[in-house]
């Protein structure tokens, strides 16, 4: 490894059980008896430490079992991984990333960690978020921020930039990720991984989102292959299935279908992508059409309210996680959240009084969403409005009307989707930028149509297969 590799980038592939096998593959051989989980187990925490020193995506880590037994049927049977830090799993603490409390070790299982435990995973612990998942990086006031693998000086993305960083690293093949403003798929895009935000409703749902008055959070994984993400949702599907929505099932390749995308390069609020990004969409847009489709511009209407009324939503949440977090750990003080939790209750406490109209415009949307998918099977944009960030440049600990201004102008096209809960995805676009950092190209669909989605994901992912971290050459400089 060269000095600039040393300095910059960050693997752990390397000849052992784990090999470059995706979750997918793992589990095929470990059911085979090639690879025992054990083996398995072991060799993913020893390159979890090596890559933790560099990266600092872990929580916290889990004991190993002491003993394995026979490989279930999951399809992830003895495959590890880890589960983000703000979902409950059975005897390790739930700290949401937060300093504001001391934590407590879960009584039990959360009810989507059952459902990823009923895959077959093998826990080894869980993974870093920024404070209450509220911000794009995952970055702390006076702790060490997360490290993309890919330039260890930029952004892992937010806010499951933990569960991202490992995988893109190779320590694990797939971690769980949840998604409320695009969590799955900012880090996903920052660490050129493939992250699906299901439809709303397609995995079991949390307690606490269940009781808001507009649930804008699924969960999901992040992974290296399409096929491990198409495993997942089989799989989570045979735990539980939504009888409300048309049945997924496994997806293993592209159909061959055509279909009509619209493509939308400037989001709904008037944000317009930097050259690099806006570039690397519509390259990707150029392989489309190769494959057959057809790609041609579209502009949903989406009100222009919409981007503050998102804001106001947000500064809520913080909100009301202050008035309840002693529900949460030992010694809970709002006070003690950090500058951007406490800047978004600020914003809320001013402008509460228009909860209301913000509601009723938030949940239209659907509306104006649901029109720019007439004639169209897919939505394609940039997932995110500008190149992954240096470290420093989305901190909590910058002036909150500054970080919030920052935040926005990266940010722009994610939180539809969370707000209408139609199925969304991000996928490596086919170009990187001049250091060799990922780029993510967004794909939406109607409600219910992961499959969809899958066989776009399939078809790219075959015509231009995806930068391997092990394999891409370094670039210098970091832009």
């Amino acid at each position: 490894m060269t000095t600039s590799e040393e300095r910059t980038r960050v693997h752990v592939f390397r000849d052992d059980a784990l090999g470059e096998h995706d979750a997918v593959g793992l589990a095929a051989a470990i059911r085979s008896g090639e690879i025992g989980a054990a083996e398995a187990a072991r060799d993913a925490a020893a390159r979890v430490r090596e890559a933790e020193a560099r990266l600092h995506a872990v929580q916290t880590h889990a004991e190993l079992p002491a003993t394995y037994a026979a490989p279930g049927e999951g399809a992830f049977a003895g495959v590890p991984s880890f589960v983000k830090d703000n979902t409950d799993r059975r005897g390790l603490p739930t700290g949401h990333g937060s300093a504001a409390f001391t934590p407590r070790p879960a009584r039990q299982d959360a009810p989507f960690a059952r459902q990823f435990l009923s895959t077959g995973v093998t826990v080894l612990g869980k993974t870093r978020l920024p404070e209450f998942g509220f911000s794009p990086t995952t970055e702390y006031d006076g702790a060490e921020p997360v490290r993309n693998p890919w330039h260890t000086d930029h952004s892992a993305g937010g806010s499951s930039g933990g569960s991202a960083a490992l995988v893109a690293a190779g320590a694990v093949p797939i971690a769980h990720a949840n998604d409320g403003g695009g969590s799955i798929r900012i880090p996903s895009a920052a660490c050129g991984l493939v992250g699906l935000k299901p439809t709303r409703g397609r995995v079991v749902a949390n307690a606490q989102s269940r009781q808001l008055p507009l649930d804008l959070v699924t969960d999901g994984v992040v992974s290296r292959s399409v096929r491990d993400t198409a495993a997942f949702l089989a799989a989570a599907e045979r735990h539980w299935r939504n009888p409300a929505l048309p049945p997924v099932g496994l997806v293993e390749g592209p159909s061959g279908r055509r279909l009509r995308i619209g493509l939308l390069l400037d989001s709904p609020n008037g944000v317009r992508p930097d050259a690099v990004t806006r570039a690397a969409v519509t390259e990707t847009a150029t392989v489309l059409e190769g494959l057959g489709h057809t790609v041609e511009p579209v502009t949903p209407a989406i009100d222009p309210r919409f981007t503050e009324d998102f804001l106001t939503y947000w500064g809520l949440l913080s909100f009301l996680i202050g008035a309840t977090g002693r529900t949460l750990g030992a010694g809970f003080d709002r006070h003690r959240m950090d500058p951007l939790s406490r800047g978004l209750r600020a914003h809320y406490v001013e402008n509460w009084h228009r909860t209301p109209a913000v509601l009723r415009r938030l949940r239209r949307t659907k509306e104006a969403y649901a029109a720019a998918f007439r004639g169209h099977d897919l939505l394609m944009s940039p997932v995110l409005a500008h190149t992954t960030p240096p470290l420093g440049h989305l901190s909590p600990s910058v002036p909150y009307r500054t970080l919030v201004k920052r935040i926005l102008a990266y940010v722009a096209y994610t939180p539809v989707d969370n707000v209408v809960g139609t199925p969304s995805m991000s996928l490596p676009a086919v170009s990187a930028t001049a250091a060799g950092l990922p780029i993510g190209v967004m794909f939406s669909a109607r409600p219910g149509a992961e499959r969809t989605l899958l066989d776009l994901a399939f078809a790219l992912e075959a015509e231009r297969p995806f930068r391997r971290i092990q394999d891409a050459p370094e670039a210098a400089g970091a832009s």
